[in-house]
């Protein structure tokens, strides 16, 4: 069996902030695979990563909530392959299985060896393609062509909690090497402004929790302020950018917004060609 000693990694403090949902009364979804990937460190870690700032979970939650509606939408429209980049601990192969969809899962090694291992353990058998790599330094495109992924096949592809630790310049390769391959494809991500990237948002909250990742070994570095600009240059449309904020609104309607500066400079988004290759 896998382990892995750190447990503090962004994978863990993500998946716990999305298992926390399971135990809301009107939960905007349900996760009951992501808990076998948690412990009692894992809950400590996302603890202190949230301290006095709630904001941080509610938006994982969210987002969580927006890529599970696209991908529902992507899988009603005929997709046949998912591609989840840089995946950690998603369960969307599992929660969201289809007949005759495959989904590819790219991430590190440990990752992927702990996730599988976790899955084989409780008996769960899903249609995934586990491919362990960096898909920015080993190559995108490589590593789905050298395991069984059709070019051809209409596909959607999740992004989720990337963005921000790359740089623009990787950002717009992603998209461009997906442009010139993927006949047929969408892709959902999320993105900072360029204010949350800079410390600038006025927000002592917002800036303490940016702070918290980068003295975890994992600082933020990507921030955005032109989604239809860089869509261009990637020869792609915006079909969809919105606010968390605007989330906020739309699924929990009844709630008190806890941070505003946080959510109205927080984006989700959904990328398609601009025209058929």
């Amino acid at each position: 069996m896998t382990k892995i000693q750190d447990v503090t990694g962004t994978a863990f403090i993500v998946a716990e902030y999305r298992a926390q949902e399971n135990g809301e009364p009107n939960p905007l979804y349900r996760d009951p695979i992501v808990p076998l990937f948690l412990n009692e460190r894992t809950r400590q870690a996302a603890d202190r990563m949230a301290a006095d700032f709630p904001a941080g979970e509610k938006a994982v939650k969210l987002r969580t909530r927006y890529f599970d509606d696209h991908l529902d939408e992507m899988l009603a429209r005929g997709c046949r392959q998912v591609i989840i980049l840089g995946a950690g601990l998603d369960t969307r192969a599992v929660r969201k299985q289809s007949p005759g969809v495959t989904y590819f899962e790219i991430d590190e090694v440990d990752i992927i060896n702990f996730k599988r291992d976790r899955m084989r353990e409780a008996g769960i058998d899903a249609p995934i393609v586990f491919i362990s790599g960096n898909y920015v330094t080993n190559g995108l495109v490589r590593l789905l062509a050298k395991n069984g992924f059709d070019f051809d096949l209409p596909t959607y592809v999740i992004w989720e909690g990337n963005t921000m630790y790359l740089i623009r310049r990787t950002v717009l390769k992603v998209l461009t090497d997906l442009r010139g391959r993927i006949s047929n494809f969408a892709i959902s991500f999320d993105y900072m402004s360029e204010a949350v990237i800079a410390y600038a948002t006025g927000n002592a909250g917002t800036s303490s929790f940016v702070r918290r990742f980068a003295e975890m070994g994992a600082p933020w570095h990507f921030g955005l302020d032109d989604l239809a600009a860089l869509a261009r240059k990637a020869g792609m449309i915006v079909a969809d950018n919105v606010k968390v904020a605007t989330l906020y609104q739309t699924y929990l309607p009844n709630q008190p917004v806890d941070d505003s500066a946080f959510y109205n400079n927080y984006f989700l988004c959904t990328l398609t060609p601009c025209s058929a290759r």
